[in-house]
């Protein structure tokens, strides 16, 4: 299932395996959160990744960050 969500003025798709047993909004609500504090408080790795970043896959409990450069492709623990 793909999503799209608002981070950074810019439109991110979110992908979604079969696999999450969490409801849709739940999982949504918890990734923005965490990627508004990692924007704000989180590493230099991290935002730069964040800042190329354009799709994101929800395995499980992770967050994938896809970003231009493969190098600053990210997983995201979500809980």
């Amino acid at each position: 299932m793909k999503m799209l969500i608002t981070f950074q003025n810019k439109l991110v798709p979110v992908y979604f395996t079969t696999e999450n047993k969490q409801p849709t909004q739940k999982v949504l609500r918890l990734l923005t959160s965490a990627l508004d504090l990692k924007i704000n408080k989180g590493k230099n790795a991290l935002k730069k990744c964040l800042n190329s970043l354009i799709s994101i896959e929800i395995k499980g409990s992770e967050a994938i960050l896809h970003s231009f450069s493969e190098n600053d492709s990210l997983a995201l623990s979500l809980y």
